[in-house]
């Protein structure tokens, strides 16, 4: 100190500076501390604005009463005009654009009918829709679809409202995917309203309520986008198959200790595994999750309207907002970020087709060996490697964003499908001779989603009039229902 004052004795300027500087220091300090007040009582006032919302509350356009911002953003997932390469927002017939699809869930609904899924408030005109719903389901098939399932729960009980029927509860699922899956009405925290995550973490001797916010901004999303099964015929119990592990080959060894099979090949015979959407598992495994990247920093960036920060519900592809998404931690142009994004997608993709091409013959001779007089235990090797290869296959084909999201682990799943399936069909060589039968088996012509259904004889006319009939009768039944129960619910 003494030095100090020396030295401002030396040359008074010094004193000046320091003086100065601290003012501005001071001033800043000041700045920021009334920016962040500002900010909380901006978030006070807009919340309190309105009336509380209340719990179980599903409506989207209540939420947004107190959260305009947020709820103008969300309402745009219902714009279908944005594609990228291999996806986006936009309606794609999945089996016409890859028309293997049709065989490899030969046996399966997803051969009649499978499209791309669209923006969260087309979640549930989508899955009233698809042709996959043409037939009976258990009510499990709408845990994700609806801001709905938490207060339909609530009432009848998480294990009566599985085992119920899809048909059953269609009047009382009709808001789409919202607010309500992810906020506690009264505090807006992220909050987990899916029992089925939760059931998952306590297997494996962890609480979920103990998580990061950071961790959470993920888990939000972990509630659907994974793989998982209905356990129980009778209890049709949604079950995630973590106990394990998270690795493709932890949930292969978990269903086969289970015996769990979604459907038996109508060719091969085989016990098949189908995957459903391991988007979080997978995306483990990427540099951005070991980075502590979480989904909704991608594909929820941050926006600032009016001097208002706060986060872009869109929920899109984050090659939409290049900028927000990905500019904000890499510096490169957008021009390189996109062809970053392409170049790994291209090779994961064709990876997947070549997987697919050889599935495809792998059912097809298999169902020529069973023509031909091939028992059951000259083919029992033979399934297992088709049901291991096709589920490795299925882990990263129907997984969104995989190829993106962690593409060395996709290679390395694919690798190994390739590889059992080519067993496989080395096998089946063996026991096509044994029999007789000539080599290499004619293929028949897949190349369009008709053909394919045609070969597998589907008669999708009498399936679109079953689905039609469906739409005419039902689907009014229980939008009536369900606008006189928010007309309730609005005098509440």
């Amino acid at each position: 100190m003494g030095k100090l004052q020396n030295l401002i004795a030396e040359k008074p300027w010094i004193g000046w500076v320091l003086f100065f500087s601290t003012l501005v220091v001071v001033f800043l300090i000041g700045v920021f501390g009334a920016s962040i007040v500002e900010r909380r009582a901006e978030t006070r006032f807009l919340f309190s604005a309105s009336k509380p919302i209340k719990d179980f509350e599903p409506r989207n356009e209540v939420w947004g009463e107190a959260f305009p911002r947020q709820w103008e953003t969300y309402q745009h997932t219902l714009d279908t005009n944005f594609a990228t390469k291999y996806g986006g927002n936009i309606t794609i017939d999945m089996l016409e654009r890859y028309p293997n699809l049709v065989v490899l869930w030969a046996g399966y609904s997803f051969a009649k009918g499978y499209n791309q899924g669209r923006g969260h408030m087309h979640s549930i005109e989508d899955v009233r829709n698809t042709l996959r719903t043409g037939q009976p389901q258990p009510s499990t098939c709408w845990t994700c679809k609806s801001t709905d399932v938490p207060r339909v729960m609530n009432k009848m009980g998480v294990a009566d409202f599985y085992k119920s029927g899809w048909s059953d509860l269609g009047s009382e699922i009709t808001n789409p995917i919202g607010c309500a899956d992810c906020h506690d009405p009264k505090t807006m925290n992220l909050t987990i309203t899916r029992p089925a995550l939760i059931e998952a973490f306590r297997r494996q001797g962890k609480e979920i309520n103990k998580v990061s916010h950071q961790e959470m901004r993920s888990l939000v999303c972990a509630q659907c986008h994974v793989e998982y099964y209905f356990k129980g015929k009778e209890a049709q119990y949604l079950t995630f198959p973590w106990d394990d592990g998270f690795t493709v080959e932890s949930i292969e060894a978990y269903y086969d200790s289970v015996e769990h099979v979604d459907f038996v090949h109508y060719l091969s015979r085989t016990p098949i595994l189908k995957a459903q959407h391991p988007d979080w598992e997978i995306a483990q495994f990427g540099i951005h999750a070991e980075r502590g990247v979480a989904c909704v920093d991608c594909h929820m960036p941050y926006r600032s309207e009016g001097g208002v920060k706060f986060t872009n519900h869109q929920i899109v592809s984050p090659v939409m907002y290049i900028s927000s998404a990905c500019q904000v931690c890499h510096r490169q142009e957008e021009e390189t970020l996109l062809k970053n994004i392409y170049d790994r997608q291209d090779k994961i993709r064709q990876l997947i087709e070549t997987a697919e091409g050889i599935l495809v013959k792998a059912h097809i001779e298999a169902k020529t060996a069973w023509d031909n007089g091939a028992a059951e235990d000259e083919m029992k090797q033979v399934m297992t490697l088709i049901r291991h290869a096709q589920w490795r296959w299925d882990f990263v084909g129907a997984s969104h964003g995989a190829s993106f999201h962690a593409p060395i682990e996709c290679a390395r799943i694919l690798g190994t499908s390739i590889q059992k399936s080519e067993e496989a069909r080395g096998m089946l060589a063996a026991i096509l001779t044994k029999h007789d039968v000539k080599l290499p088996i004619r293929m028949p012509d897949l190349s369009t989603k008709a053909q394919a259904q045609a070969f597998l004889g589907f008669d999708m006319v009498e399936f679109t009039k079953q689905k039609a009939k469906f739409r005419e009768e039902e689907i009014p039944k229980w939008n009536k229902q369900a606008e006189e129960r928010e007309r309730n619910m609005s005098k509440e």
